[in-house]
């Protein structure tokens, strides 16, 4: 066998043409043109001797070796800008005290803060999985130094916008939609809560009689309810789980700001650092999962600071 070193730039292309569904918005991302990305597909696959891509209508899906090189590039590059975190932060040190949403935390915990505790073992965090009150209670106390949490119409010093997400109706595939005779079930949060308040106003709106089904204090009660088929909820697709989907014939929902809020305006190096991994790792779930681009500077629709 003919041993081969992968150039991880070319890596990083085709990782993120697959994350993002399309090679041209990897291109624009890595700010270069889409034939310099098609050149460095093509080296890849003659790197391999294999196709990694096969046409499928409009789009291009992995080949089994493709699937199998997709996987090991996420590795190398995860390895890899986890090595450039910590050579660059080698003498970091701290803490850190961050607050996060229920529906980031699967996401953002494991690859966010695992890789950042890894690479800056003298930094110390301490990661807060809350609902949005508390979020910006603590952070607005001082207790916090970093929060991701949803906009919740005040005007917040030292916040960043993110994005907007459109909000959705959720529930099992049997979900058969809403009857006259009978209202419908709803899964929900204990008040207050800003995707509750936001359900019961598109239905009240609409002249569609609903009751609340079941409450809980957790995102792991609300999956579990729905999935059991007490009602159907609303949140944002993400953190969606496998066995539920988003459900058609409801009333519109809104969108709704994703925020990181900062408790200084002045942050400490070790603070700031974990912001920027923080925000590259939403970047890439929030371009891989919605049509539009985070709200982040420099990318798509543009932040928005105060």
């Amino acid at each position: 066998m003919r041993w081969q070193t992968f150039d991880l730039d070319v890596l990083r292309s085709f990782v993120f043409g697959i994350e993002l569904g399309s090679f041209a918005k990897a291109a624009d991302r890595l700010g270069r043109s889409t034939s310099a990305v098609s050149a460095q597909l093509k080296k890849l696959e003659d790197q391999v001797e294999r196709p990694i891509l096969r046409k499928s209508g409009r789009g291009l899906l992995l080949t089994p070796v493709g699937e199998t090189l997709f996987s090991y590039a996420k590795r190398l590059l995860e390895l890899n800008d986890e090595a450039t975190i910590a050579v660059c932060g080698a003498d970091l040190e701290g803490c850190v005290k961050i607050g996060l949403q229920e529906d980031f935390g699967e996401h953002l915990l494991p690859e966010t803060l695992g890789g950042f505790a890894r690479a800056h073992p003298h930094v110390q965090i301490e990661a807060t999985v809350a609902r949005n009150v508390q979020l910006l209670e603590l952070i607005s106390h001082g207790h916090l130094d970093l929060a991701l949490a949803w906009e919740a119409g005040n005007s917040a010093p030292h916040s960043q916008l993110i994005a907007e997400l459109p909000m959705c109706w959720i529930g099992r595939a049997d979900f058969i939609g809403h009857s006259d005779h009978e209202p419908l079930p709803l899964v929900a949060f204990e008040a207050p809560c800003l995707m509750r308040s936001a359900a019961i106003k598109a239905l009240d709106e609409a002249g569609i009689p609903w009751r609340v089904a079941f409450t809980s204090s957790s995102l792991s009660g609300i999956w579990a309810a729905v999935s059991a088929g007490l009602g159907v909820t609303v949140r944002t697709s993400v953190g969606l789980p496998k066995q539920l989907l988003m459900l058609k014939g409801l009333p519109k929902l809104p969108r709704i700001g994703l925020v990181l809020y900062r408790a200084d305006s002045r942050t400490a190096p070790h603070v700031k650092q974990l912001e920027t991994i923080l925000l590259e790792h939403l970047e890439n779930l929030l371009s891989a999962r919605y049509a539009f681009a985070p709200a982040m500077p420099g990318v798509g629709i543009g932040a928005r600071s105060t």
